[in-house]
């Protein structure tokens, strides 16, 4: 069995086998590089104007007649203004999350200092990593240290406790070296946090303490890979949380960018573009409408490509601790005592 696949009674630790979307469109939506993803919808965007309006012979005579380039344009101009206002009602939502009073302030300061001695008692260290992949990597490396504990205490015989311990041992070391250098900024922080799939670990690592007696050191293990567990699942959410802030200032700016080109091209045609001159007569009238109508959906293809990624992540993450939420996921059902049989 490879590492991360699935069994019959787990479900994978690797993102993309655990989602219900082919590789490929997962990799696009998340791994690709976000500047690399805009380039190719343009390409894609332009070459596909460009062979309608090549394809469809009435094309040319109606851009040279009427007034079909101005309407086009008017509407590019208003939506690319609308987009520009939704840039600063994003930069606000954003500034909302760091604009409060002193005590407010105080308040925030203090929960992420008792978070960090928590986590740093867990790790037996005086103080816990700063950086966010460190912090991870630590998280991921005590759990498996725990699991390995739990192994040892327990056996080879104890079916559920080597089927956790191993998939846990396994998935830490695979996350551990996608943490190990990764820097916050780019997606590799967040892609390796989504690759432990620390819910089913929980879920798993609670009922063998509820349904299995074991011995006082195998005890004492579990409980410190659970409290493990239950500290990696808001760490990772905080980290989400701070990254999706990084990625709305990156969209922001992205748009802003994207939008002056769109605003100029835009006015150019509406205002100085004639169907009939030497600008249409050189390259034709469907490749310049083609190249200019690309250039001005530029800032539409931005906010498409970072909000994929932002929401695909949210849907992906949406629980909290151990609630399955994919249908993908073969998780054991649980029996419980209803009262109708008395």
């Amino acid at each position: 069995m490879a590492d991360g696949d699935a069994t019959d009674d787990r479900p994978s630790d690797q993102l993309r086998a655990r989602a219900a979307e082919s590789r490929t469109k997962l990799w696009l939506y998340l791994e690709a590089d976000r500047r690399l993803v805009v380039t190719g919808l343009v390409v894609a965007v332009f070459l596909v104007l460009l062979a309608a309006g090549l394809s469809l012979p009435a094309a040319a005579a109606k851009l040279r007649g009427g007034d079909s380039i101005g309407t086009l344009f008017q509407g590019f101009l208003t939506a690319t203004i609308t987009g520009v206002t939704l840039v600063l009602t994003l930069n606000q939502l954003v500034l909302s999350q760091e604009l409060g009073a002193v005590g407010d302030q105080r308040e925030r300061m203090s929960g992420a200092l008792e978070f960090r001695e928590d986590a740093a008692d867990l790790l037996d260290v005086p103080v816990s990593p700063a950086r966010p992949s460190q912090f991870l990597r630590a998280l991921v490396q005590i759990a498996s240290r725990h699991a390995q504990d739990l192994r040892d205490a327990v056996g080879a015989d104890h079916e559920e406790v080597a089927e956790l311990t191993e998939s846990l041992i396994g998935n830490a070391d695979r996350v551990a070296g996608d943490l190990d250098g990764a820097q916050f900024g780019e997606f590799d922080v967040l892609s390796a946090a989504l690759n432990f799939n620390y819910s089913w670990k929980i879920f798993a690592a609670k009922r063998i303490r509820e349904t299995d007696s074991l011995g006082e050191d195998a005890e004492a293990a579990l409980d410190r890979l659970i409290d493990t567990l239950e500290l990696f699942g808001p760490a990772r959410e905080h980290f989400k949380t701070l990254y999706f802030q990084w990625e709305l200032i990156n969209l922001s700016r992205g748009i802003l960018a994207a939008a002056f080109p769109a605003l100029f091209v835009a006015i150019c045609m509406i205002a100085f573009f004639d169907p009939a001159g030497p600008i249409s007569r050189t390259f034709g009238v469907v490749p310049v409408v083609a190249l200019t109508s690309t250039v001005s959906v530029l800032p539409f293809l931005v906010l498409l490509v970072y909000v994929l990624r932002i929401a695909t992540v949210t849907k992906h993450t949406l629980s909290i601790g151990p609630f399955i939420l994919r249908e993908t996921e073969q998780v054991e059902e649980v029996t419980w005592d209803d009262g109708e049989s008395r």
